[in-house]
């Protein structure tokens, strides 16, 4: 059955997690590097920040599968060079520096690839407007 079947269908991510080895230094990473809103932590060992419409928790591994780098969080900016050279100057380490990856008549894409001290590949994203 399909969406159209059921009625039913997804249509948003509420949370994303990631896995970290070391919970005090990822909180310091993503609050005090990336200055993402620190929301709370729970035990046994979670942290949860604001990113909008979307909440992001970081955790230490409940069980042998899940103790390694996962998913790639895009972190929106309105500009990029800005975003990125703030973010080297906090010991950010890039991968990638500012580059497009697309463009359309409306809009250029861009991106810049960093990791955090636990290896999980991030990048920096901006939807810059042609004129």
């Amino acid at each position: 059955m399909t969406e159209r079947d059921t009625g039913f269908g997804l249509s948003g991510i509420g949370q994303v997690a990631l896995t970290t080895r070391n919970l005090d230094g990822a909180v310091k990473f993503y609050r005090d590097v990336l200055g993402l809103k620190f929301l709370f932590q729970a035990p046994p060992g979670m942290a949860f920040f604001d990113c909008g419409n979307l909440r992001l928790m970081i955790g230490l591994p409940d069980r042998p599968e899940l103790d390694h780098p996962s998913s790639i969080l895009y972190f929106t900016t309105g500009d990029i060079h800005a975003a990125y050279a703030t973010l080297k100057d906090r010991g950010v380490k890039f991968e990638v520096a500012p580059h497009m990856v697309h463009r359309t008549e409306k809009m250029e894409l861009w991106l810049a690839d960093f990791r955090d001290m636990d290896g999980n590949l991030h990048a920096l994203m901006s939807e810059i407007a042609v004129a």
